[in-house]
């Protein structure tokens, strides 16, 4: 499948050199978009409303953000309250519950299984780092924005 592409103002920011990537290759900045950050939908949850509100000023001061990204930022987001709903739950009710079910002849058996909610936060964590990725939120996308930030000292760098 590949690595997803990041957008062209990530590019630039970790670039070794003015209109280039990392690697040297010239960056083309694609389509002017405005920047201007999204709304938040009035029907997120409010641990997504409350994760909206966290990560968009970061996001435009990076000029990372448009109208257009507001059903991506929006599914970030759920996906994000997904993961918290189902980490909250682990945490309360633990690794494992217990099943029961009835037969048909009326009585009943129970046995322990995996929480549903391991398999929920799990493949919510696995969507979110996919958004993260998209919005430049991961740790590694961090570290990647700070080297490529002028600090002015590039002639000292013999190896730049």
């Amino acid at each position: 499948m590949g690595r997803t592409a990041q957008p062209a103002g990530l590019r630039l920011l970790t670039g070794r050199s003015e209109g280039r990537d990392s690697g040297g290759r010239p960056v083309h900045k694609g389509p002017a978009f405005r920047r201007l950050p999204p709304k938040a939908p009035t029907w997120l949850s409010r641990e997504a409303a409350a994760e909206w509100r966290r990560v968009t000023p970061g996001l435009q001061r990076l000029d990372l953000l448009k109208e257009e990204d507001r059903a991506m930022l929006a599914a970030y987001c759920e996906t994000w309250s997904v993961f918290v709903t189902a980490t909250r739950d682990v945490t309360a009710t633990g690794l494992t519950v217990q099943q029961v079910t009835t037969r048909p002849d009326g009585s009943t058996s129970e046995k322990t299984v995996a929480n549903p909610s391991v398999a929920i936060a799990r493949n919510a964590g696995r969507e979110l780092r996919g958004f993260a990725a998209q919005f430049g939120l991961s740790p590694s996308t961090e570290q990647a924005l700070s080297r490529g930030a002028d600090d002015g000292d590039e002639d000292d760098n013999p190896f730049a």
